[in-house]
């Protein structure tokens, strides 16, 4: 969508009130890096073992419902970043240079907050704060259930139970998530790449062994009967691949690259998308062509049959997939460490629309304006619905779940 054409140019001095950046300048003064490692920070910082619950995504929507969803919301993100890109580009470019996503947040929407920029700066670190409680969460058990799966494999009668190893993952990753800047981490991230597309065809070629295997489980793709199932299990299947592509950390990044940066977060964008295509996808359809409606939520659970204790795939395949695994989110914890809290539909999707028409000032009925309103309407529907749909399902499956035990009744 050519969004340049549709720009209104705004006078010089609009009254929009400045916001002090020397401080946020000081706490990231490694301004010298290139698209490439901008790039890089990207997929580090999106690409993650999250990708795991992809099947489980396609089997709440189905074959074409599935794929089209996730095509969907790629798009969508894309765009987004996009758009939160060009409005940094636009604050640069007017004097006002911006190095975290509160501070472009609190600069752009000033004027709809009432109660001015402290309102803004309450409202996006909050929300942070408490979508990275529970990613980093998320991070943590799952890297924990991979150890247990493989443990428990090698070690039926063992004593550790899954918290224990909840307790080793987080303490590691407390420890890594205290090195410096983001542009610092520029050679890890390149180690992070690899790891992250190493353990993504190692899960992918064991679903494909799987699939293949006299063992597998019959291939069921049909949905549930039930309408009221079918339609909260979908809203719940669109929260999770919106949180894969998660990344509100946009301004951090582009923050790294040497003057002047215009254009170049850009060629980031297309590439790192390029590489998500290839991370995303194949997991995703492996891991639903092999296990079907039958799937759980980690497809590493589903590669080791819990009826025979015996593994679908070679053994030293999936051993190699968690060591990958456990290495990627070390690399995450890096990054989040210093970047902060990150976000997911409201920082990734709605805040970035609102904040374009707001900066760029688009044309009422021009596409851009037309399609920026379309997706923050939509996004917000999809956040509060997947939201309800979420805590569904938590409680739906409260009572399989025991205090100290390995998570799995």
């Amino acid at each position: 969508m050519p969004l340049s054409d549709d720009v209104e140019a705004a006078p010089a001095g609009n009254g929009k009130q400045s916001v002090d950046t020397s401080s946020a300048a000081a706490d990231e003064p490694s301004s010298k890096g290139t698209w490439w490692q901008a790039r890089l920070h990207m997929t580090t910082a999106t690409l993650g073992p999250a990708s795991l619950s992809l099947p489980y995504a396609l089997r709440g929507l189905g074959w074409a419902l599935g794929l089209a969803a996730l095509t969907a919301v790629a798009a969508v993100t894309f765009y987004a970043y996009f758009l939160v890109s060009r409005v940094l580009d636009h604050c640069e470019a007017a004097g006002r240079r911006h190095v975290r996503f509160r501070e472009l947040a609190t600069d752009t929407l000033i004027f709809v907050c009432f109660q001015g920029s402290r309102w803004v700066t309450c409202l996006v670190v909050t929300v942070q704060m408490a979508i990275n409680v529970g990613i980093s969460i998320g991070s943590i058990l799952l890297a924990a259930d991979c150890l247990e799966l493989t443990y428990s494999r090698h070690a039926p009668n063992g004593s550790l139970k899954l918290y224990h190893f909840v307790i080793m993952v987080a303490l590691v990753l407390a420890v890594l998530s205290q090195l410096p800047s983001l542009h610092s981490l520029r050679h890890t991230n390149v180690g992070s790449l690899v790891v992250s597309i190493g353990y993504t065809m190692l899960v992918s070629a064991a679903c494909i062994c799987a699939g293949l295997s006299s063992n597998a489980p019959p291939k069921d793709y049909s949905l549930s009967t039930s309408r009221t199932e079918r339609t909260f299990t979908a809203f719940l299947s669109i929260s999770i691949l919106t949180s894969v592509f998660g990344n509100s950390i946009l301004p951090e990044i582009q923050a790294t690259l040497a003057p002047p940066a215009g254009g170049k977060m850009t060629k980031a964008l297309v590439l790192s998308y390029s590489v998500f295509f290839l991370a995303f996808y194949s997991p995703a359809i492996t891991g639903y062509w092999a296990f079907g409606n039958q799937v759980r939520s980690n497809v590493m659970q589903s590669l080791l049959a819990t009826d025979t204790g015996s593994s679908l795939a070679p053994p030293w395949m999936l051993g190699l997939a968690v060591v990958l695994i456990l290495l990627q989110l070390i690399a995450i914890a890096l990054v989040r460490g210093v970047v902060g809290s990150v976000g997911y539909i409201p920082l990734d999707v709605v805040i970035p629309v609102v904040m374009y028409n707001m900066a760029i000032a688009p044309r009422r009925r021009s596409p851009a304006y037309v399609a920026n309103v379309a997706i923050m309407a939509a996004f917000i529907g999809l956040g509060v619905i997947g939201t309800v749909a979420s805590v569904r399902k938590l409680v739906l499956n409260a009572d399989k779940f025991k205090l100290f035990s390995n998570g799995r009744s």
